[in-house]
């Protein structure tokens, strides 16, 4: 087509109509997934199959929530965790724990459960070689644990009546001394592969799966040696002074 009335001649081009086809969905990546919560007596679910797991109630073919918290999903298994429990504890989990008595053979420790736990003297390392213990050493069981003493353990089984059995046999469990005590709930601990965890602000905080938290500042070599100095002299002052 020629356009003659504006003085120069040209051809107008008609364009092909362009279709876009929609992209494909990125499957590489995990999709996020919103956290439901649930409040006590709200409906979680009205679909037929679901299986009805803790923290929950059936009526009239609905699931009800019976204690505020995070709705959990396995399946067609539905469960409510409550944000306020107490710390129900697995095998394997680091906890941290106060000890409230000293037994026979044994050491009772708070680790916010329902149950004390129970730190058997048989389940500790004593300095030097691994040996069984002996009477010596259930004689001289406060020179390890006394009452109200910080500690950091592991989860070792379950008794039958429902109390967790912990164990203190690696060098990174043990007293703990020099830091500060933080107490959460449990249900903002996640189960990650270590309980240790170094900033880069130079502390150390461990991360204890019952809502107990450590924080203290490393020690190198130098300052060890310092403290146990000035342990040792304080001793030796209290011995002299008595």
């Amino acid at each position: 087509v020629s356009t003659q009335s504006t003085g120069f001649r040209g051809h107008l081009r008609m364009n092909a109509p362009r279709f876009y086809l929609p992209k494909a969905e990125d499957n590489s990546q995990p999709k996020k997934t919103a956290v439901q919560t649930a409040i006590t007596g709200s409906i979680i679910s009205s679909e037929p199959g679901f299986m009805r797991g803790h923290g929950t109630q059936v009526e009239e073919k609905k699931l009800f929530a019976t204690v505020s918290g995070v709705v959990e999903k396995v399946n067609k298994l539905i469960s409510v965790r409550c944000l306020t429990a107490r710390y129900t504890g697995e095998v394997g989990d680091v906890v941290i724990g106060r000890i409230t008595e000293v037994g026979p053979k044994r050491w009772r420790v708070d680790i916010n459960s329902r149950q004390d736990a129970i730190l058997l003297l048989s389940a500790i390392s004593v300095p030097g070689k691994q040996r069984r213990k002996n009477v010596s050493d259930e004689l001289n069981m406060r020179e390890y644990f006394v009452e109200n003493d910080l500690m950091v353990a592991e989860v070792q089984q379950f008794f039958q009546d429902g109390s967790m059995a912990l164990h203190t046999r690696s060098l990174k469990y043990g007293k703990l001394e020099r830091g500060v005590f933080v107490r959460v709930s449990p249900s903002l601990i996640k189960r990650t592969k270590t309980a240790f965890v170094k900033l880069s602000i130079g502390v150390d905080v461990i991360l204890g799966n019952n809502g107990y938290l450590w924080v203290f500042h490393p020690l190198n070599k130098s300052e060890e040696m310092e403290v146990e100095k000035n342990s040792t002299c304080l001793l030796y002052t209290s011995d002299a002074a008595d």
